[in-house]
């Protein structure tokens, strides 16, 4: 049986963990978002994204001639990116977490809109699709909150 870190909510809606500093809203969505762009990556990866869609088959072909080998390239780079930019600027509260939240809004924003509406021209599954509500609507929160002006050091205190 693995053990459980306990956690609650602390004021601010921060999530506090025990031994760790609190995070906050900001922050949580934050991680929620690349951690579902990292399974949304894996439902595309299974459904062979890289061969079917051709944007993706551009970009993997310019990472590598195996088109398979350069999606997954692309696809661990960009998570660990997503990993990097929350361990970093959004997790140490630096003043390049705004552009970089919203970076990862207008990503996952286009993810979101692009694969319903390419299912539908479809009128079929695409691979991406079934994650990709789920990243329109974190990264709508995400957006809401940096609008609200969540994301700055003051509004974690």
């Amino acid at each position: 049986m693995a053990w459980v870190r306990p956690t609650h909510l602390a004021a601010g809606g921060r999530v506090r963990s025990a031994g760790a500093s609190p995070m906050t809203r900001f922050q949580s969505s934050f991680l929620a978002l690349v951690t579902v762009q990292a399974a949304h990556s894996v439902e595309e990866y299974v459904g062979h994204l890289y061969d079917v869609f051709p944007p993706a088959r551009f970009v993997s072909g310019l990472i590598s001639h195996d088109r398979e080998r350069g999606f997954v390239i692309a696809n661990v780079a960009l998570v660990t990116f997503g990993l990097y930019c929350f361990l970093g600027p959004v997790r140490r509260q630096w003043p390049s977490a705004v552009p970089l939240a919203w970076l990862w809004v207008v990503i996952e924003l286009a993810n979101g809109i692009g694969h319903p509406l390419w299912s539908l021209a479809r009128l079929r599954y695409t691979p991406g699709v079934a994650t990709a509500p789920l990243l329109f609507a974190l990264a709508l929160y995400l957006a809401q909150q940096l609008m609200a002006g969540r994301a700055s050091p003051s509004a974690a205190a």
